[in-house]
């Protein structure tokens, strides 16, 4: 079978997983934290605040234990989206290269990947520092994934074989959209209007996303 993308580049926070895993950390802390959280993730998924605005402040304010990055892994799986494992390995297996690229914890999204199939050397996350007794001290400064437009940077950097489909929930992920050949809003999990207007695909499940890759589109923005 023949794919109509040679690269697809998916987020996971709302699209491959039910859940934002930095407002899943922030639920283990008083209400008013997660609350705050909540408003700044909303803010820089829709673009009224950038992704470095609030990245280093959502951190500073949860600072997640390593022991609480091992079970947010575990959450991310639970809320995994349905039929996800069973098409992104369909993919892989007619020969797409799935790159998972987030802003979310590194450690958190290996587990994740390793359910997909997708190796730890196309998982693009941000991975965290920790004391010796697990408490965190900093998120990697270099991690692209946690910078404003550094996902775009981050695919312009790789350069995976084109033509590239770029698919997610937010609008750090429609800022991909000069780098590849297409971007499909995720609406599976949450639908941000923000991003569904820079869309040229509209897709309500992963078994929308294997139409799309390997047969004829059937949602289009």
């Amino acid at each position: 079978m023949t794919a109509r993308f040679a690269t697809v580049v998916l987020d996971v926070d709302s699209t491959v997983s039910g859940m934002e895993g930095i407002d899943w950390l922030a639920s283990l802390r008083d209400p008013g934290v997660a609350t705050r959280i909540a408003e700044l993730t909303a803010d820089a998924m829709s673009g009224r605040r950038t992704l470095g605005e609030v990245y280093a402040a959502r951190l500073d304010m949860v600072r997640p234990t390593r022991a609480e990055v091992e079970q947010l892994a575990d959450a991310y799986v639970a809320a995994l989206a349905p039929g996800a494992a069973e098409v992104v390995r369909h993919l892989i297996t007619a020969g797409v290269r799935v790159l998972l690229v987030t802003g979310g914890v590194r450690e958190a999204v290996l587990p994740l990947a390793a359910l997909l199939g997708v190796p730890d050397h196309d998982v693009h996350a941000v991975p965290l520092e920790y004391d010796p007794e697990g408490a965190y001290l900093r998120f990697d400064p270099d991690a692209l994934t946690a910078a404003e437009q550094g996902k775009r940077l981050l695919v312009e950097r790789l350069a995976p074989q084109r033509p590239i489909l770029a698919v997610g929930d937010g609008i750090t992920d429609a800022e991909l959209k000069p780098v590849v050949d297409a971007f499909a809003a995720y609406v599976g999990f949450v639908r941000r209007e923000e991003t569904v207007l820079h869309a040229d695909f509209i897709l309500e499940s992963f078994a929308d996303i294997e139409d799309l890759v390997l047969s004829a589109p059937t949602h289009s923005a």
